[in-house]
């Protein structure tokens, strides 16, 4: 969608859009008001400022339809998660179900760019951060996934 397009489009389109890349009402209906942006990198921008506000609360609930690494990707997920085997899936699972006993949700990284092997070893090195570190961290991964998916429905 080209900016200009985003811009004029009912809120509803545009609310479709965004819930895309993140289901945070907050960041949604703020970008929506924000509205008419003019450029994708004021867009973009105006995104990032947002989720630098997300809660604790608003992270944990935006996971809870997000896909694990590794297993049954989304169309999107899928592109973002291409460099996971079969035998990298099983051991992400295993590493999925330490992290979400430990931290009480799921494990989210930002897959694009990313091989499998990175994304296991980046699990393995939270596993040893604190609950509120962790938290920060998830928070800056989600933003991060937010702002590609986001940078990636916009045409030139």
């Amino acid at each position: 969608m080209r900016i200009e397009e985003f811009d004029a489009a009912p809120a509803a389109t545009a609310e479709a859009l965004l819930r895309s890349c993140v289901d945070i009402d907050s960041w949604i209906d703020s970008l929506v008001a924000a509205r008419p942006f003019g450029t994708a990198p004021a867009l973009l921008e105006r995104a990032r400022e947002l989720a630098t506000a997300w809660t604790g609360v608003e992270v944990t609930a935006a996971l809870a339809e997000h896909p694990r690494i590794g297993e049954k990707p989304t169309a999107l997920s899928r592109r973002e998660q291409s460099g996971v085997s079969e035998e990298l899936a099983d051991r992400l699972a295993e590493g999925n179900r330490r992290y979400e006993e430990r931290f009480g949700r799921i494990y989210l990284v930002r897959a694009a760019g990313r091989t499998g092997e990175e994304m296991l070893g980046l699990l393995e090195e939270r596993l040893g951060n604190d609950l509120a570190t962790e938290l920060d961290v998830t928070h800056g991964q989600l933003a991060e996934i937010a702002l590609i998916r986001l940078e990636g429905h916009l045409t030139p």
